[in-house]
């Protein structure tokens, strides 16, 4: 369990440091804009800067957009998954604090790339360990609980203000630049972590009984056991089908791995579901 969660938290704290590097490194300088909220905090930094004449860092504004969203998820979407955001918000935000900005290229497209390739990576990594990097994540989750439309709904909505204002306000070439980061951040966040919101789970296991109750006890999800027999060995086992959302995934390695090593499991891409499937 220990070696689990530190992992989780080294993994999170690497996420936020690529994140940084990516904004520090490529995006702010070209004025080319990241994905959610961190994007939201790039382009509101760039209006009081230019605009106003108020230097305020991207990492201070993100911290203080994050601080309603953490609260919303700390209570709609489960305080594990959110600490671990905490976590990645309080990181990036230092990061970003401390790492220089600087211009690594002048080409406003291989900034554009790189940046985009860098946050991918970040945010790709995160989620695969069953966290997030806060602000759009959370806020998205919650929505697309209350009406069951797709994640990518609410992740296109921000992203798409945030497009239009930096054309409005800035170059309308800056617009496509930042549309170009969010295409090849998206197509690396799929690279590394599955596109789908929920996956399906076959267990084939010895100990249905104990991974059962060692499920129900970190998530609340539905599960049908169905008995099974192996080919080979013509031993008599069960084997566990259930749907879990993206961000259960890692808890669920975590959990097969402490109950069952020798169990195996086989996860399904679910592009989508009827009937009842607790949202919470």
């Amino acid at each position: 369990m220990f070696i689990f969660e530190a992992r989780r938290i080294i993994v999170v704290i690497f996420g936020a440091l690529l994140n940084a590097i990516s904004l520090n490194f490529f995006l702010i300088g070209a004025n080319v804009y990241a994905s959610g909220f961190t994007g939201a905090a790039q382009l509101i930094s760039s209006v009081f800067n230019d605009f106003i004449g108020i230097g305020v860092s991207t990492g201070i504004l993100l911290f203080l957009l994050n601080i309603p969203v953490l609260l919303l998820g700390w209570f709609k979407v489960g305080r594990g998954f959110t600490v671990y955001s905490i976590i990645s918000v309080i990181a990036t935000t230092i990061f970003l604090e401390v790492i220089p900005i600087i211009s690594v290229s002048d080409d406003i497209i291989l900034n554009a790339v790189f940046g985009g390739l860098i946050s991918g990576v970040g945010v790709g990594v995160t989620l695969k360990l069953g966290a997030s990097t806060g602000g759009m994540d959370i806020v998205a989750m919650v929505l697309s609980r209350l009406n069951d439309k797709p994640l990518g709904t609410y992740f296109l909505s921000l992203n798409a203000v945030i497009i239009a204002f930096a054309g409005i306000l800035y170059e309308p070439e800056n617009a496509l630049y930042t549309l170009l980061t969010l295409y090849v951040t998206t197509r690396v966040i799929d690279a590394i972590h599955t596109r789908h919101e929920k996956v399906t789970a076959m267990i084939v296991t010895r100990k249905a009984d104990e991974l059962q109750e060692a499920i129900h006890k970190t998530m609340v999800r539905g599960i049908t056991i169905i008995p099974a027999k192996g080919a080979y060995t013509k031993e008599d086992k069960n084997m566990m089908y259930l749907v879990v959302t993206r961000y259960e995934l890692y808890d669920l390695e975590r959990i097969i791995g402490e109950v069952d090593p020798n169990a195996f499991a086989n996860i399904v891409e679910t592009a989508g579901i009827f009937g009842f499937f607790r949202k919470d």
